[in-house]
This record gives C-alpha cells, sequence and structure tokens, in this order.
C-alpha cells in the first residue's frame, strides 16, 4: 500500500524550489531541491513525476498566491483607476515582501517548461484581473492593441518599479506612485 503524501512535504518541496530556482535558476537539479527540501531525491518525484511537473505546479501555486493578494480586499465600487491601484498596489506590496517568489514567477513566466495547457490555467487564475485590465484597456489610447501586446507592456512596468522599489527602497512609495503614473498614462 502507498504510503499517502504528506502536505508538509509536498510543501517544503513547493518552497525549497522558489528559493532554488530564485537563486540558480531553472537549470538547477532536482537533487539541490530535495535537499533544499529536506527530503531524498526519490520522495520530490513521489509528489511530481518529473521537474516538469514540479515546475508547472509552481507556476500555478505562485500566479495564484500573486493574484489572490491583488484582489484581497479590492473595492467593488468605484472607478477603474481605483481598482487598477488597489491591484497595483498589492501586487508591489506582495512583490515586496516575497522576492523569492517573484524572482521564480518571472523565470517561469519565460520558460518553455510551462505547457500551453498550465498557461492556460494560469490565464484563468488571473481572469479577474484581466477583466478590469481589459475595460481600462478597451476605453483608452490602446484598445486598438492586443491585450497580449498590453498585458507584455504592464509587465515590463511593473517588473522595473519593482526592481527599483527593491534597489531603492528609501523611495519606493515614490517609485510605486510614477510606476502606476506611467502605467496609466499609457494605457488609460
Amino acid at each position: 500500500m502507498a504510503k499517502p503524501k504528506s502536505e508538509e512535504k509536498r510543501n517544503a518541496i513547493m518552497l525549497a524550489a522558489t528559493r532554488v530556482i530564485a537563486s540558480q535558476g531553472l537549470g538547477a537539479p532536482t537533487a539541490t531541491i530535495a535537499q533544499e527540501a529536506g527530503v531524498a531525491n526519490g520522495t520530490l518525484f513521489t509528489y511530481f513525476e518529473t521537474k516538469s511537473d514540479l515546475l508547472n505546479a509552481l507556476y500555478l501555486e505562485l500566479k495564484s498566491e500573486m493574484a489572490t493578494a491583488a484582489l484581497d480586499d479590492l473595492p467593488q465600487k468605484g472607478d477603474l483607476r481605483k481598482k487598477m491601484l488597489h491591484i497595483w498596489n498589492a501586487t508591489m506590496s506582495w512583490a515586496l515582501a516575497n522576492r523569492e517568489k517573484r524572482r521564480a514567477l518571472a523565470q517561469l513566466a519565460v520558460s518553455d517548461e510551462i505547457t500551453p495547457a498550465t498557461r492556460a490555467e494560469g490565464h484563468k487564475i488571473m481572469a479577474s484581473l484581466s477583466d478590469i485590465i481589459e475595460s481600462v484597456r478597451a476605453n483608452g489610447p490602446m484598445r486598438n492593441a492586443s491585450p497580449s501586446f498590453v498585458m507584455s507592456l504592464m509587465n515590463s512596468i511593473s517588473e522595473a518599479t519593482m526592481d527599483f522599489m527593491i534597489h531603492d527602497p528609501a523611495h519606493s512609495t515614490k517609485h510605486c506612485r510614477a510606476g502606476f503614473d506611467a502605467l496609466w498614462r499609457a494605457i488609460a
């Protein structure tokens, strides 16, 4: 009879994968992840059949965590700018509080290991955010641009803002505000 899987071990593997990917990149061996998690390499493969399975699961977990943070306490009433500002501030706060997760997610987002099915699931996770962003895009100067192009621009602005906030914490509030202002002018 197979031993039941432990949620604690799975969480340890996911946390270790985040730390290892953030510091060593996606090419880091699973043995390093297992060692960081305090489990045998074979145990890692009990939870995730392949390294690709682990990376895809981690991508979805990090996307979900970031989306949850962005949507937490989202004002239901109010204009789109107020909602976008809330999403922006919450996302920036999540990124600052979870630097390794942010770095790991950024690497996973551009990885060929992430399957189209996983990317589609990630889009579903972000659907509520995407709906708000699409409403802003559809009524702004970027209305004729493709939604994926606008999302790419937004990602670039948010990544640059996060970098400045992390590397210049004394002025992080100023950078956060300037990043949002640039984003809003670009798409709204």
